[in-house]
């Protein structure tokens, strides 16, 4: 077990931290002269392993500063961290038994530290939540002007329908113009919306959302989307797989792409109509179609070349 990881639950107002090397464990403020005294006490360390859970917009100034100091550190999801607690029979719950549950986890597991987003990416997840919520706002507002009778208020909701459309528009221009600002992910994009039935938007979310894309084996992309099929088995009986986990923004990103592909891109199509003459439902066929484009779009970036139709 690795004893030189820490634990830090982050709140709005404070850290609580928790060192397993010698079970220290102390409080410190979420604001800068906060942050650089928990350095200070995790300096006491060599080599020390950061374990911690994202709090939206609470863990981004200390997650800014630990990359600085180059320490190794560890996001993990909260429900993981949640069960490990539950199965470890801890089933109280404050910010100094989290921060001990994180750093016990970080330790036993011996979970392998990831870079954090940088400032950049997390504009751009900043504006693609908002685009998604304006997504939501315009579903909402189609299906009210479906039962509006009053003219007064048709009116209103074809304005307000208006205002979203404009307001998605300028988020999807300022995403853009970030993308292309940036060299690395000017050329992610260019891959990514060469291949058929990936539209702009869909390469949004895989940037944003996937961006560890180009540096995964091609089992790994689809476990970290959660398109890769889990087997259930035991004994002698043997259920059917099926997909869970993963990230659920990438795999509604690539869904209507994959409805896309399955008509303009022979080698997909062809997949497509195979796994339904062989009896697959057409669900899970369609699945297997998602799974193809992210194992492809990351064959793409690791190799930095655009897509191109095979020659026959």
């Amino acid at each position: 077990m690795t004893n030189n990881t820490i634990g830090v639950d982050i709140s709005k107002d404070h850290l609580d931290a928790h060192r397993m090397s010698d079970g220290a464990a102390r409080r410190f403020a979420n604001d800068r002269h906060g942050h650089q005294a928990l350095l200070t006490w995790v300096g006491e360390n060599t080599g020390p392993r950061i374990v911690y859970e994202p709090t939206g917009p609470y863990h981004r100034a200390f997650e800014r500063k630990l990359a600085k100091t180059g320490c190794a550190m560890v996001k993990v999801n909260p429900r993981q961290a949640r069960r490990f607690a539950e199965a470890t029979g801890t089933f109280a719950k404050t910010d100094r038994l989290d921060a001990a549950m994180l750093a016990r986890m970080g330790a036993l597991l011996e979970l392998e530290p990831r870079p954090a987003r940088s400032p950049m990416l997390n504009d751009l997840k900043d504006l693609h939540m908002a685009r998604e919520a304006l997504v939501k706002n315009r579903t909402a507002a189609r299906n009210r002007a479906k039962n509006l009778s009053l003219s007064i208020l048709k009116r209103h909701n074809t304005e307000q329908l208006r205002q979203i459309e404009r307001q998605m528009a300028a988020i999807e221009k300022e995403i853009i113009t970030l993308i292309k600002a940036n060299a690395g992910l000017c050329e992610r994009f260019d891959i990514l919306v060469s291949i058929p039935g990936v539209s702009a938007i869909t390469a949004f979310a895989l940037i944003i959302d996937m961006p560890e894309l180009g540096t995964l084996e091609n089992g790994q992309a689809a476990s970290l989307a959660g398109l890769a099929p889990i087997a259930r088995q035991s004994g002698q009986w043997t259920g059917r797989a099926f997909i869970r986990g993963g990230r659920a923004n990438v795999r509604q990103a690539l869904y209507m792409p994959a409805l896309v592909a399955m008509r303009f891109n022979p080698d997909l199509k062809a997949k497509y109509e195979k796994l339904v003459a062989v009896g697959k439902p057409p669900k899970k066929a369609i699945t297997a179609i998602m799974r193809k484009l992210i194992v492809l779009a990351n064959a793409l970036i690791r190799d930095s070349r655009k897509w191109t139709p095979r020659l026959a």
